[in-house]
């Protein structure tokens, strides 16, 4: 309390959940996601056979649980659980191999909690970052959307999923990203004013892509990407009324990017580290 700090955690809820699923001896891995391993449709089970022994694996459940802490305090395994997410209708092995491993590295951070507290280095009441994978989905071509939303030392929202479009280049993609997230201030900046308090200045957010940047300020950007929804242009109506701006962050420092894709040990702990999740002390 003297250090203005509030602790989030669901150690007991992981505890009980690697005991469920048979994991609880297991050992710790320090990635929620391989990035050697590519899952796909292509994976799933063909033969009646192998749909027999996925039968009596429970599958869904365990993702299910995944979903439940990636929804409330695990931004760190958002991505992975919802690529598990997109094979519960035919899983296969390969699919329940990888989601072992979640729980794997579960075991390793079940000491990890959300640090809630003041921010020496904050400048706004709030701080957004967008990033998206191009084409990350090899079933579909589909790229992922990843954004977070933080307040002082903690995230309070986060998203990451696949985008409603195939983009054509990374501009679309960081583009459409950047859209959803532009919701996503509008939305805290409406529920914050509610509370009393008053925006003098756009909201900052932080993305990696210049070129979608120039497309968000100017209208003569759009000609090459005309083709998209209209819907989309949404964000440079915002950007021109100065409700929020959109500014550069390298990818090396941009958080959002553990959102979209699997990364090495390094990153997945500096990222995590941004997002306001430390060791419970």
């Amino acid at each position: 309390r003297k250090a203005c700090k509030l602790c989030f955690s669901n150690q007991q809820y992981i505890g009980t959940k690697l005991e469920e699923f048979g994991m609880s001896g297991c050992t710790p891995v320090y990635t929620p996601y391989n990035p050697q391993v590519k899952l796909s449709k292509s994976q799933c089970p063909e033969t009646e056979e192998d749909k027999e022994k996925m039968s009596n694996i429970p599958y869904i459940n365990a993702v299910s649980s995944l979903l439940y802490l990636a929804t409330m305090l695990r931004p760190d395994i958002a991505f992975v659980v919802g690529v598990f997410a997109c094979f519960n209708s035919n899983p296969g092995m390969a699919h329940w191999q990888a989601v072992k491993h979640v729980f794997r590295y579960l075991k390793g951070t079940i000491d990890l909690c959300i640090e809630y507290g003041p921010s020496p280095h904050a400048k706004e009441l709030f701080v957004t970052n967008v990033d998206a994978d191009f084409q990350g989905n090899s079933d579909n071509g589909k790229s992922t959307t990843g954004y977070m939303v933080k307040i002082g030392s903690g995230v309070v929202s986060w998203c990451s999923k696949l985008q409603p479009v195939v983009s054509l280049s990374t501009t679309e993609a960081e583009y459409i990203a950047a859209n959803a997230a532009g919701k996503e201030i509008s939305a805290m900046r409406s529920l914050l004013g509610e509370l009393g308090y008053k925006f003098k200045e756009p909201s900052t957010m932080w993305v990696d892509n210049q070129s979608a940047i120039d497309v968000s300020k100017n209208p003569e950007h759009h000609g090459r990407m005309k083709h998209l929804d209209r819907v989309y242009f949404w964000l440079r109506d915002q950007v021109s009324h100065e409700v929020m701006m959109p500014q550069y962050l390298p990818s090396v420092d941009n958080a959002a990017d553990l959102l979209t894709k699997p990364l090495p040990r390094q990153a997945v702990e500096k990222f995590r580290k941004d997002m306001g999740l430390v060791w419970r002390k």
